[in-house]
């Protein structure tokens, strides 16, 4: 996506002192971000003198559609990548970490880039679409009351945040953007002279993004000398559900994998909860909401039968060329109904580099020589994209869901009514998403909660 660069004012990012408080971030803040005391040394803050804008509600269902569709395939090339496995996958931190990068890309690599998020009908205003989409999630945090009259509090917030070399001038078109429509800071770090410091940094400001469930965001190895920027995602959640389940009608029981054999889970059950029920075909689906009514969970069982189009790999088919929007009903996506529902406990994490995999999806460009990232600096220094590092956790139990994921893009220069019975014993998918919108925030797969 090309910039105005007629405006060539200079940021420099001085070098800084690596011994004292490390300044707190003020990116896309929300009451219920975690907010801890910042770790490692002090790093200087290049701050915009552009204040952060508050988006286009107007464009948010066409940023969603494009997610949705983006969400589809991403999870169906990591499902390959991981057969049989479980997975969770943020497919909304991906979309924002690569948004940032999409700011300072040109030339066909931006294309590329629009093409694979969904962007390329909305042209420059797409960032400014996904800028009111992240407002709306954060403004569904906080207290919420239940329908039964009690209150909970639901955790929601994501932050952006880049890492850049120090002494590097970037463009101030570059940075006032991502100011603009990600309120996203840069921060200095010394890739060149100190590199394992400059990736702690990194990793524990992701760890105290996501209460400490994301851990080695970047493993070592990653970043050498040639690194020069890294833009970085981190998402958290931790919503309880709308009605919780009784501990005490927790029992062991047989899961069924994909393989024929069978495990002894944790199913939980709640023989009367409010849901909304939707199917199509080879699948049917529950969607559970969490409390206040305004995020849920959908979990999606295929059919348990050998007709063409069912089991999980059916399901999973569907997925990848239709995208999640049939999964993630909206607010008017049917009527609630009483479900006797047996679900399983389950807490995994899922760490994938995505590189091949979004090449694949076709934005190889990024990732070669040929790529075009000069809006971002005045430098004459030909950065390419050398890695995009995901990692995403997800636990579930009668309380409700904890979930968190970060994604960073590392930049190298070259050189009681009746009830329907709903009985998850078996592989699923399960999505977390808003009511409103259907954004998927969290994607993924169960074929063993034991493992």
């Amino acid at each position: 996506m090309p910039l105005a660069l007629d405006r060539r004012a200079t940021v420099q990012l001085g070098l800084a002192a690596l011994g004292a408080s490390f300044l707190t971030a003020c990116g896309n803040r929300s009451p219920a971000q975690i907010d801890p005391a910042e770790p490692g040394s002090e790093i200087e803050l290049i701050s915009s003198d552009v204040r952060p804008a508050a988006g286009d509600p107007t464009l948010v269902p066409q940023v969603v559609a494009g997610l949705q569709t983006f969400s589809g395939r991403l999870y169906d090339a990591l499902a390959r990548e991981h057969e049989g496995e479980n997975l969770v996958l943020s497919p909304f931190s991906v979309l924002v970490a690569l948004g940032m990068t999409l700011t300072g890309a040109a030339g066909r690599t931006a294309a590329e880039m629009r093409e694979v998020l969904g962007a390329d009908a909305l042209g420059e205003r797409w960032h400014a679409g996904l800028n009111a989409l992240t407002r709306s999630l954060h403004g569904l945090a906080g207290d919420q009351e239940r329908a039964d009259g009690s209150s909970a509090e639901v955790a929601l917030a994501s932050a952006d945040q880049l890492f850049g070399q120090q002494g590097v001038a970037w463009e101030q078109e570059f940075v006032d953007l991502l100011a603009k429509e990600y309120g996203a800071p840069m921060r200095a770090v010394d890739f060149v002279g100190q590199t394992e410091r400059a990736r702690r940094l990194i990793n524990d400001w992701v760890e105290a993004r996501t209460a400490d469930r994301i851990t080695d965001l970047v493993p070592e190895g990653v970043l050498d000398v040639s690194t020069r920027l890294v833009l970085v995602n981190a998402i958290y959640l931790k919503a309880p559900w709308e009605e919780p389940f009784e501990k005490t009608l927790t029992t062991r029981g047989a899961f069924r994998r994909a393989d024929g054999s069978t495990v002894q889970a944790d199913l939980m059950r709640r023989p009367d909860v409010g849901a909304r029920l939707t199917s199509g075909k080879g699948w049917r689906a529950v969607t559970l909401p969490y409390a206040g009514r305004r995020l849920a969970m959908t979990v999606v069982l295929p059919d348990d039968s050998d007709d063409d189009g069912a089991g999980l790999a059916g399901v999973e088919r569907r997925l990848a060329a239709d995208g999640l929007a049939v999964f993630t009903p909206t607010e008017d996506g049917g009527e609630t109904t009483a479900v006797d529902l047996t679900l399983p406990r389950w807490t995994f994490r899922t760490a994938a580099p995505l590189r091949e995999v979004l090449a694949g999806l076709g934005m190889p460009t990024a990732f070669t020589d040929a790529a075009d990232f000069t809006p971002m600096t005045e430098e004459d220094l030909d950065l390419v994209v050398s890695e995009v590092l995901h990692q995403a956790f997800v636990a579930v139990d009668e309380e409700g869901t904890e979930a968190a994921a970060a994604t960073a893009v590392v930049m190298t220069e070259t050189s009681a009514p009746l009830t329907e019975a709903f009985v998850v014993d078996r592989p699923f998918l399960f999505v977390v998403h808003d009511v409103a919108h259907g954004t998927p925030l969290f994607v993924g797969r169960v074929t063993d909660p034991t493992a």
